[in-house]
């Protein structure tokens, strides 16, 4: 085989694809340590709760993202969101927006006006690229006993009740989307939660996970699932909730990377020794 007056032989370019395919694979790789490194960073602990996340992608690297921030004044910022989009693209996407996060958490006082930054900061890029990003943010409180949040086009959490197990959508806010409109602000609001309550944030990929009839998993399945794991700790929830979606799917290959946060209410070493009901402040 000739070239520009070079000759190459079969076996030369089929070696050659062969070590592109495999430093191809090895960058890879790294990109998912990268990445699996930056969402499994260490848990932070804070006073009357614990907290814990989790991520499984589609494909070797996805796009979702979660964090927490622990913040100066004693509380733990939550984020949790979904990059448009699958692979590598989006793990690219995902690292912006948790850079964009990280900055406006650390100067600005309320889950609303994170998501404002973080809208004004990742904007241009996102448009750009025709992409967009849902988020939902949080702040807990242990002095308050209040979890404070804004949403740009997520999903909402689920309140799981830690005296009867009910499960139930915590108040809705909306919000579009990051990338969707230049200069957003979000609305805020409250919900007051007792000894046991637990607040489940996820990502669509969990209710859409699907099995080989192409059924999904869905958000009744998913409430039915919380309810039976109501009294456990968070470890517990979290593992109860991807077993089941691995009994339902079998194996299936999912379309959508799956995650989940976990924030469980716990009194047991304050100095508190009556508690309210819970309260939802509209």
């Amino acid at each position: 085989m000739y070239y520009n007056g070079m000759s190459f032989s079969r076996k030369t370019m089929n070696e050659e694809t062969i070590s592109l395919e495999k430093t191809l694979q090895r960058e890879i790789n790294l990109a998912k340590n990268i990445q699996s490194k930056l969402l499994n960073a260490s848990t932070p602990t804070f006073e009357k709760g614990e907290v814990i996340g989790s991520s499984v992608p589609a494909r070797l690297i996805g796009g979702d993202y979660y964090d927490f921030y622990p913040l100066v004044n004693g509380k733990i910022r939550i984020v949790i969101g979904d990059v448009m989009g699958k692979g590598i693209p989006a793990a690219m996407l995902m690292i912006l927006t948790r850079g964009a996060f990280r900055t406006a958490a650390e100067s600005k006082s309320s889950p609303g006006e994170t998501l404002s930054s973080m809208n004004q900061a990742l904007f241009t890029d996102l448009r750009t690229l025709k992409s967009f990003v849902t988020l939902f943010c949080a702040d807990w409180d242990p002095e308050s006993n209040e979890l404070t949040y804004a949403n740009a086009g997520h999903n909402m959490p689920l309140f799981i009740n830690g005296e009867t197990g009910e499960v139930s959508e915590i108040p809705k806010v909306s919000g579009i989307m990051v990338g969707g409109l230049k200069d957003q602000s979000y609305e805020e609001k409250s919900v007051r939660l007792k000894d046991k309550d637990s607040v489940f944030f996820y990502t669509d990929g969990i209710i859409e996970a699907q099995n080989n009839e192409g059924k999904q998993f869905k958000l009744d399945r998913l409430k039915e699932v919380l309810r039976n794991q109501y009294t456990n700790e968070i470890e517990e929830i979290e593992k109860g909730v991807l077993a089941s979606i691995e009994s339902f799917t079998e194996g299936a290959p999912q379309k959508d990377d799956i995650t989940m946060v976990v924030l469980k209410v716990s009194y047991e070493k304050s100095d508190i020794t009556s508690l309210n009901s819970p309260v939802i402040n509209v």
